[in-house]
């Protein structure tokens, strides 16, 4: 089963290496893995997807929730949550091919960030499933580079996490 894991912590060094480590031991293969800043002044949130037992993720949860500077940390359940992925993906765009090329930009949603005479880079954001049929319909061209963020969520409604609450 695929979890999505959530960790508030303190934005200190050395803490994503702890993190991921934890999951390595015990043998979970992170497949992706997104933080960032919070709206809390030296707090950092770990957005982590990993494909795991339940009980055994479990586990993994409570050992984070040990850890001296991780606040809080919680699966998050897709339905009751706002999950999105951000891409980048530079083509080189044949001159013959850019009507049908924006016709598929416009389909998938996604935008020209920049282009360079026949290099454009576009960006995609939406579910994961958006980006996965971006990426297969971009396919079709002569895709030079690309990188995802992996899947970043947020619960819908009130915040489990209050501010300066711990635990």
């Amino acid at each position: 089963m695929r979890h999505t894991i959530s960790i508030l912590c303190d934005d200190t060094p050395g803490v994503m290496t702890r993190v991921s480590g934890l999951f390595s031991r015990r043998g979970f293969n992170i497949e992706s893995l997104s933080v960032g800043h919070t709206e809390l002044s030296g707090k950092s949130r770990f957005t982590i997807v990993v494909a795991g037992d339940d009980a055994v993720l479990e586990q993994v949860r409570k050992q984070l929730q040990k850890m001296v500077h991780v606040i809080k940390a919680w699966d998050i359940k897709p339905l009751e949550a706002v999950e999105r992925e951000h891409a980048l993906i530079k083509l080189e765009v044949e001159e013959r091919k850019r009507a049908e090329l924006l016709e598929v930009i416009t389909a998938v949603q996604a935008r020209i960030v920049d282009s360079s005479g026949p290099v454009w880079i576009l960006e995609v954001t939406g579910e994961t499933s958006a980006v996965d049929s971006a990426f297969n319909l971009f396919a079709h061209y002569r895709v030079l580079e690309s990188i995802r963020t992996g899947k970043i969520a947020l619960e819908r409604g009130h915040s489990r996490m209050m501010k300066g609450q711990r635990g």
